[in-house]
């Protein structure tokens, strides 16, 4: 198939990419969010190519991916006025858990007859109101790392874009209580002088932002995985520590509950159950090294590649068909 998709979530699309087929990726001139074209951070295939809005007037498509309800009006306008769900078969992906009136927040693509909306976990299909939409989950998959866990420093990793501004939503107020059992490493975009805003000092609250190509091997030099987010999609950074083999403490809030055994770590809804776990695998690293397998297993089974490629072959026939 000739797939359009909008370079929106990178490592989401890394995953997506590494299929059979040919991915045809906007490109503007100033790489801006419509136009990002290929990822310079991460490796994609060469099936992946850029495209100009003017080569995709007459561009051959098989089938649409919208990921943001502006796309679409893009994509008509782009292809040649040939309508996503109508002229060329659609579905709409969504990333994200519903924000808002939850759980009454209504997704924009609700009450729609012409595309299925695919959600990436089966906690934001039950939260979003699709209304009469067709819906289908499939999970997150990612390119395997490896097991590349060491534990060497005894300090514990997060990692979370723009925690300043995202606040309460990631967890950001529970840094400060958890640093006091366990030193962080927090790795993202725009985390620069964390600590002082959080008023912690910084051997408590280091910060970090790195190219994705030496992330991987940052997080496996710690003990362990800290998740404090209270209301987010399921992050592909948790499922990546899971692969590295990385124990898992994270609050027990949307899809982490089902995604993260009980032997790959320690999940509870109180921050104060979390800091002691966190102190416990700084003291014990068998115990941690225990856990880490077991989440590598874990993510393996679930979140592997080839099952998250199969899904999607299956699914994207059936809307083809």
């Amino acid at each position: 198939m000739n797939i359009l998709i909008w370079h929106v979530h990178g490592s989401w699309t890394t995953a997506f990419v590494q299929g059979s087929h040919s991915y045809l990726v906007p490109v503007l001139p100033d790489r801006g969010p419509d136009g990002l074209g290929r990822a310079r951070t991460y490796h994609w295939p060469s099936s992946v190519t850029e495209l100009t809005p003017d080569e995709l007037r007459d561009a051959p498509v098989d089938l649409v991916i919208l990921q943001r309800p502006h796309e679409e009006e893009l994509a008509a306008r782009w292809l040649g006025g040939r309508r996503p769900g109508r002229d060329v078969p659609a579905v709409y992906l969504e990333h994200n858990a519903p924000v808002g009136d939850v759980p009454d927040t209504r997704h924009p693509c609700a009450d729609r007859d012409d595309l299925l909306l695919v959600h990436v976990t089966h906690f934001n299909r039950l939260f979003w109101d699709s209304g009469t939409t067709a819906t289908a989950v499939v999970e997150h998959g990612v390119v395997d790392p490896g097991h590349r866990w060491t534990g060497a420093l005894e300090r514990a990793a997060v990692v979370v874009n723009e925690p300043v501004r995202r606040g309460r939503t990631t967890g950001t107020d529970l840094l400060p209580l958890l640093a006091e059992s366990a030193p962080l490493d927090v790795f993202g975009m725009r985390t620069d002088g964390l600590a002082g805003r959080l008023r912690v000092p910084w051997d408590r609250c280091r910060s970090y932002e790195l190219a994705q190509a030496r992330l991987h091997d940052e997080l496996a030099r710690r003990r362990l995985y800290l998740h404090p987010v209270r209301w987010t999609s399921l992050g592909l950074s948790l499922i990546e520590a899971m692969h590295l083999g990385m124990p898992i403490v994270a609050l027990s809030t949307t899809e982490v509950a089902d995604a993260v055994p009980e032997e790959a770590g320690v999940l509870s809804t109180r921050p104060e159950v979390l800091a002691r776990a966190a102190a416990r695998y700084l003291r014990d690293r068998d115990a941690a090294a225990e856990a880490g397998r077991a989440a590598r297993h874990a993510a393996l089974e679930r979140y592997g590649l080839k099952r998250f490629i199969d899904d999607w072959d299956l699914l994207m026939e059936e809307v083809i068909r």
